[in-house]
């Protein structure tokens, strides 16, 4: 029974000792830079083993035997570290290897696009559309090719339409991030205004933006560049630009009497008018919106129209935090122009409660603190009519000095004398 046991236990172990050998050759092969030399170190190591295994089972206990088997141990570990020597020195060196080479982590693949690119600088453009293509057809999924292509089908190839059929592939991609969506539907709309001069293809563009990502910050952006998209008419002016005839100039202008009249400039009343209309054509202009609250409040006074234009910004769905914390700020702004420090305050506060993690609440904050000084400097800064006095009361004392006394009064002098 003793020796079933024991002849068990010694085949777990060969079995064990055959198995890990198995599988560190394996793992040795797939990590090896030459396959072919490492599989006859292998064979070599495994006939050394078994000749040296063979040689000392077959010699029996004797004084020779004795004598010898360390010189034979001696002479087949000078074979096998022969064998291995380069190879352990590599293994040891690779953990401080991998941080200049990486080590034998793989490369995760991705595509490369040098070919086409070099294809598109010589003008080679279909044979440039081909390489990205083949790129395409091992990674479908990249932005990158995809958006080269269309670029060289709008720019190189005048292809506006195939650009478009492109951009809308790469749109309709299942889970293709917003960020790629807005940024591929953008310069389409880009194309269709500077290749075809087509403002009505752009808003479509960019109101498909607005219908995929709904009530989202690109969404929002996307609304502000359709308020701000140019004419048609004026976008072929400005490819038909026509030279410009000068007035011409008066020759003496420098030796007249009256200076020349300044040309008039738009009244406050005007401007307000044009950007209530531009308000009225496109109410999600925010820029036109702020100028108009800048107008109400600066040159009307009227704060409470000022602060209704402000707010209606503020009540707009999905506002970037920027862009809140410049609206609270500028009503700050425009309070402390109007002396309403504790008005103030509490805009700047609106900032830290709407805000608490963002930098701006930290800066409201120290706002906060200033506000006396601000106040005060706002008041040091506005302007305070004085009166009318003498034009030449500089030379007051000289002249009393010449007449013994106060000067006598001149004829058509008006002003008030100081004592």
């Amino acid at each position: 029974m003793t020796r079933i046991l024991s002849a068990i236990v010694v085949l777990v172990i060969l079995l064990g000792t055959l198995a890990f050998v198995g599988w560190l050759i394996v793992r040795s092969l797939k990590r090896s830079d030459d396959p072919p030399k490492l599989i006859v170190k292998w064979i070599c190591t495994i006939l050394v083993a078994g000749v040296l295994v063979f040689m000392l089972g077959s010699w029996g206990p004797s004084f020779g035997s004795a004598f010898a088997v360390p010189f034979i141990c001696v002479f087949f570990g000078i074979c096998l570290s022969v064998l291995w020597a380069p190879s352990i020195a590599q293994a040891v060196a690779r953990p401080l290897t991998a941080l200049f080479d990486g080590g034998l982590e793989e490369a995760e693949p991705e595509p490369l696009y040098s070919i086409a690119q070099a294809k598109r600088k010589k003008g080679q453009y279909q044979e440039a559309l081909w390489e990205i293509q083949q790129q395409l057809d091992k990674f479908p999924n990249d932005i990158t090719g995809q958006m080269m292509m269309a670029e060289i089908q709008a720019e190189n190839l005048n292809d506006l339409e195939a650009a478009a059929l492109t951009v809308h592939r790469l749109c309709d991609h299942p889970g293709q991030a917003p960020a790629a969506i807005t940024g591929a539907l953008n310069a389409l709309a880009d194309w269709q205004l500077k290749l075809a001069q087509d403002p009505d293809a752009a808003r479509a563009s960019l109101e498909e933006v607005v219908r995929r990502l709904p009530d989202t910050p690109l969404a929002h952006s996307a609304r502000q560049r359709i308020a701000h998209l140019a004419k048609r008419e004026d976008l072929l002016a400005a490819r038909d630009r026509r030279p410009v005839a000068l007035a011409h100039a008066e020759p003496d202008l420098g030796l007249r009497k009256e200076p020349p009249a300044a040309p008039v400039s738009e009244s406050p009343a005007d401007e307000a008018q044009m950007l209530v209309k531009r308000l009225e054509e496109f109410p999600a202009d925010n820029e036109a919106r702020e100028k108009l609250a800048v107008l109400y409040a600066r040159q009307f006074q009227r704060l409470d129209l000022a602060t209704m234009e402000l707010e209606q910004l503020l009540a707009q769905p999905n506002v970037a935090s920027k862009s809140v914390a410049h609206w609270l700020n500028l009503l700050a702004d425009l309070q402390m122009d109007a002396g309403d420090e504790e008005a103030a305050r509490t805009s700047l506060q609106r900032i830290i409660d709407l805000l608490p993690n963002h930098s701006a609440a930290e800066m409201a904050r120290q706002r906060q603190g200033l506000l006396k000084l601000e106040k005060k400097k706002t008041e040091a800064a506005r302007v305070v009519h004085l009166g009318t006095y003498e034009t030449d009361l500089g030379l007051k004392s000289k002249r009393a000095a010449r007449w013994g006394g106060a000067p006598p009064a001149e004829p058509g002098a008006s002003g008030n004398e100081t004592s």
